[in-house]
């Protein structure tokens, strides 16, 4: 944890010389150039402070209510015009200030009357709050966590060390201004009227989103490292150790069993038994919410289990991999329960909405599992495997230990054998028939990875440095392959992207092409599909498509291309206003 703080505050102080600070630059340098000598440390003060509550707490509150993520940017707009304007009203300004003082005062705060520090604090509290969209990977997936898990002070300090470290940095760039305005000390009515000129015009233009756009052509043909010089920083393996234990991946039997992955010996013949391992007592299920498919609704045990052979699966119902898991779990549960077999989901969610519990039981109900599951919402038994995949699978043996462990899909003929060697141990008669489970297979030579719609993890998008809030992107000239590209207006999210008139477009490589798709309001929306320029044809289309449309009812994910073969072509959506995206996948 302390690594990451020091990556954090570092990572924060490179931030605040990038391209993300043009917005917040001209107002710190004009505001911190006029008022008391301490207006600087207070906008320090401020954004620090402002930037700390963004990221953590107030991303987790947006996040728990269903508010939109602009909200924290129409707040710092709203917050920059009134400052503003009380700026170019001088006796306003001092009366605010008085104010201020008077309250800090009566707070038990020491007196800084006239000399800017509590003025100071309000701006630089729009600023913290402009700044949020500058975080980077460290500080994106604090982001994506703290919506997901329980509040932590681990999470806490590294926003508090990410903004103080770019508050130190504007600082110091205010220090330099106030020397260079210091002549004009003798109009300091004038120029602080001016300043609150400078403090609406960006607030004005932020309205129109003309700073995202200016901050695009910026940066557009710069190399990486200038438009995030953190970024070098952030993706070490250090970095990426940190952010993993944060994340809540202790050192548990998942990471030990992902890192004797590859040594594993291959089993040669479908006859031969399967080498199992013990990596020692199975973790009781933790923290975790309502059970499904158990009499009233009770939780299991992994002591309760004990004398039973057990499989517990990690997985999340949007996930593409997980449900092709299914149709084996199934089989296996429906062909060995009455010999001693008990598997248990345990659905981790990743999307907020997989949170909710009616979400799941309809997943349950849809894909016609039998055997137990349970919500994990809190993360709190995925941290106890320490486990970090969709899906996965641990083996349990009748003694409670774990000795076998397997990743993502695959392997369901060894998978088996694993059960019926596990319930032989126990003592059990399994008999010669197999379960006889198939189901569909992912394709080979898929070559686009999994691609996320929202900010804090959007990959291999052309779009130049999205960040959340509402945007009017333009056509890119040409789409390399396996890439993505927004057109039009959309509204951008941590977790999503909500069509407000705007397009989608890829250029994938793969056989079938999926989507998690939902609506702002849960009304039934459309979207159109595309393939190469032309609607797609039913031979083409997924299993979600009718005639051309998708219909999305439900938060879920949704079939979208279904091609005789893997092959590349270009995949565009024309979504209706208020349909959200979360994630494709490939298979």
């Amino acid at each position: 944890m302390v690594l990451l703080v020091l990556f954090g505050f570092i990572a924060g102080a490179a931030t605040a010389v990038s391209p993300c600070v043009l917005p917040v630059l001209p107002i710190a340098l004009s505001a911190g150039a006029t008022g008391g000598r301490r207006r600087p440390l207070g906008i320090v003060a401020g954004l620090t402070v402002s930037f700390t509550i963004a990221v953590v707490a107030l991303v987790y509150l947006i996040s728990a209510l269903n508010l939109p993520n602009e909200l924290l940017r129409d707040l710092a707009i709203v917050v920059l015009i009134g400052f503003g304007v009380v700026l170019m009203v001088p006796p306003l300004a001092d009366r605010l200030e008085a104010w201020l003082s008077r309250f800090a005062g009566r707070a038990g705060a020491p007196r800084t009357a006239g000399d800017g520090f509590w003025s100071g604090t309000l701006v630089g509290a729009s600023l913290g709050i402009l700044y949020t969209p500058c975080a980077g990977p460290i500080l994106g997936g604090v982001i994506v966590v703290t919506a997901s898990q329980t509040f932590s002070a681990g999470r806490l300090a590294v926003a508090f060390a990410y903004g103080l470290g770019s508050a130190l940095v504007l600082y110091l760039l205010m220090l330099g201004g106030r020397r260079v305005v210091r002549p004009l000390a003798r109009r300091g009515k004038a120029l602080q009227v001016a300043t609150g000129a400078v403090m609406v015009l960006v607030a004005l233009a932020m309205l129109g989103n003309y700073d995202l756009r200016f901050q695009r052509q910026v940066t557009a043909d710069l190399p990486s490292f200038l438009v995030n010089p953190a970024e070098g920083l952030e993706k070490t393996a250090s970095a990426e150790s940190a952010l993993a234990k944060i994340q809540g991946s202790s050192d548990g039997i998942g990471r030990r069993a992902a890192a004797e992955e590859g040594q594993r010996e291959p089993v040669q013949h479908a006859a031969d038994a399967v080498p199992l391992h013990d990596y020692g007592p199975a973790p009781e299920f933790t923290d975790t919410e309502k059970w499904f498919n158990t009499p009233g609704g009770e939780p299991l045990t992994m002591l309760g289990l004990r004398g039973r052979v057990v499989l517990v699966d990690f997985w999340t119902y949007t996930c593409i991999n997980c449900i092709r898991t299914l149709p084996y779990l199934e089989a296996w549960d429906k062909r060995y329960r009455k010999d001693g077999l008990t598997i248990v989901g345990v659905h981790s969610p990743e999307f907020p909405f997989e949170r909710e519990a009616s979400n799941v039981e309809a997943a349950i109900a849809a894909e016609g599992i039998r055997y137990p599951v349970v919500q994990d919402n809190e993360l709190g038994t995925w941290t106890a495997y320490g486990n970090q995949y969709w899906p996965a699978e641990y083996f349990i043996d009748a003694r409670g230990h774990v000795r076998y462990v397997h990743f993502g899909e695959g392997e369901y003929g060894e998978k088996e054998r694993v059960i019926r060697e596990l319930l032989a141990e126990a003592g059990d008669r399994v008999g010669k028939g197999m379960s006889g489970a198939h189901g569909l297979e992912p394709s080979a030579a898929v070559t686009t990875p999994e691609t996320y719609l929202g900010v804090a993890r959007a990959e291999r998008f052309t779009n130049p440095e999205l960040s959340p809030g509402l945007h009017d992107f333009s056509a890119p000239r040409r789409l390399p392959p396996n890439e993505f590209a927004f057109h039009g207006p959309w509204r951008i999210d941590f977790h999503s992207a909500t069509a407000a008139g705007g397009s989608l477009e890829l250029n994938f490589g793969a056989r079938r092409v999926y989507l998690v798709l939902g609506s702002v309001d849960d009304k039934p929306r459309r979207v159109r599909v595309f393939l190469d320029g032309r609607p797609i044809s039913a031979a083409d289309a997924g299993a979600d498509v009718d005639g051309g449309v998708v219909s999305v009812n439900s938060q879920r994910l949704y079939g979208l291309v279904n091609l005789p073969r893997v092959g590349h072509h270009v995949l565009r959506l024309e979504p209706e206003a208020g349909v959200q995206g979360y994630a494709f996948t490939f298979g």
